[in-house]
């Protein structure tokens, strides 16, 4: 039986997606593409599951990009169903209703990038290796990584990566903001759950808001921003976990929340 390209781990509310093509650096093929598009729609609606861990099989690589052997045996139009295949995928991750952490074990190049650029917050190992390099293919980033490297890192230092190509390694992509935290390769796992355990302490809802309000504010005006902010806020007040966290502060004791 052919092993599966993408692997999924449920552990207390947090579910665990591995790209799984190790022989070829966990590179994108349509059929990894499709499987984590699969996942990802069936996790939004997965009441059980309030935080997403993506990562990659084995300790060389979070992921390579697209799979640049099978690439070379597409037509102009199987390479734009694949660009607009990714493009659409990492759009979904983006603003899934769920917080996405990148478990970064390695290599992230190209479309690997792109996909824990896509992400809420990015964990990577010592041994990370990040860059987007499709200008050295004579092609440039397709899966969001013009748009989204200048919105985190400040438009010079993404020009600079961009036009260069140029790889960064771990401590480099902590120093310019690409990634929120570094970590031994063997504590990664740990660290990525540790962080999600504690999204999962806060109200699900909240947390869902709060990832509405900062995505869609951050691309307006400051006031509407705020007007953005004050409608998602809104929708908390009249939950039940919004009664049971002001309970549980009374009562001196966690909250249990569940999302209604």
């Amino acid at each position: 039986m052919e092993d599966k390209v993408l692997l999924m781990e449920e552990r207390d509310g947090i579910a665990i997606l591995t790209l799984n093509r190790g022989e070829v650096m966990n590179s994108f093929n349509f059929a990894l593409l499709h499987a984590l598009k699969e996942q990802i729609e069936a996790l939004k609606f997965n009441a059980n599951i309030r935080v997403i861990i993506i990562t990659g099989s084995g300790q060389k690589a979070f992921c390579a990009g697209a799979d640049l052997k099978e690439r070379t045996t597409y037509s102009e139009s199987q390479v734009k169903t694949f660009i607009f295949t990714i493009r659409n995928l990492f759009t979904s991750i983006e603003h899934l209703n769920k917080p996405v952490i990148a478990a970064i074990n390695g290599v992230a190049l190209g479309g690997g990038t792109e996909l824990a650029l896509a992400c809420d917050i990015r964990i990577a190992s010592m041994n990370a290796l990040m860059g987007l390099t499709e200008t050295r293919l004579a092609i440039i980033p397709g899966a969001g990584g013009t748009q989204r490297l200048p919105r985190l890192i400040g438009r010079g230092k993404a020009k600079e990566l961009i036009f260069t190509g140029r790889r960064v390694n771990a401590q480099e992509a902590l120093r310019i903001g690409l990634v929120n935290q570094i970590c031994e390769q063997e504590s990664l796992l740990d660290e990525c759950l540790k962080m999600a355990a504690m999204i999962c302490e806060a109200g699900p809802i909240a947390i869902e808001q709060a990832k509405y309000a900062i995505n869609y504010g951050l691309e307006t005006d400051l006031h509407t921003g705020l007007g953005i902010e004050s409608n998602a806020y809104w929708v908390t007040i009249p939950t039940e976990d919004r009664l049971e966290g002001l309970a549980a502060f009374q009562e001196k004791r966690k909250p249990v929340y569940k999302g209604k």
